[in-house]
């Protein structure tokens, strides 16, 4: 049940690139949920993976302090829903329902930027991973998660009012 969880459906055994194998399934998830439940329910859903995320990884590392095994993908799944969690709020508080068809470059955005946060580590992202415990890896893809989400919007500002002008 442990690796169920951690690998998000067996997921995280998928390669190469077992992180971003799990990013894409966390996007394909999120619009899903968002799309038949809607945005509340997206928002449950992160709560409800992170700290499933943080209670499964305990569990899975508690033998093994200072790794952070590939095949673990929930961390993934809990940042990436963090980051469209800005898009899909921007265009759920304007009452613009099925967003994530017309709106493609919002969750791509938000896709791109976490896969780049958690592969470059800057600065609370790194920090996070370099704690070499299981909290650390939950912590370092929701930190991940924050700063995607935040540039999305930034993106999402300067694309529509600086640039369509």
């Amino acid at each position: 049940m442990i690796r169920a969880i951690t690998t998000f459906g067996y997921v995280g055994l998928l390669r190469p690139a077992p992180g971003t194998w799990g990013s894409a399934a966390a996007i394909a998830t999120g619009l899903l949920i968002d799309h038949v439940l809607g945005f509340p329910a997206l928002v449950l859903a992160t709560l409800a993976v992170t700290a499933l995320g943080f209670w499964a990884c305990g569990q899975a590392l508690r033998d093994r302090p200072g790794e952070d095994p590939g095949e673990i993908v929930i961390d993934e799944v809990a940042g990436q829903w963090l980051a469209l969690l800005f898009p899909a709020a921007a265009f759920w508080s304007r009452g613009m329902e099925g967003w994530w068809l017309a709106a493609y470059p919002g969750w791509v955005a938000a896709f791109l930027f976490f896969r780049l946060f958690d592969i470059w580590k800057p600065w609370l992202v790194g920090r996070a991973d370099r704690r070499g415990d299981a909290p650390g890896v939950m912590l370092d893809d929701l930190w991940a998660g924050l700063f995607a989400g935040i540039l999305t919007i930034v993106a999402a500002g300067l694309a529509h009012g600086v640039l369509m002008r």
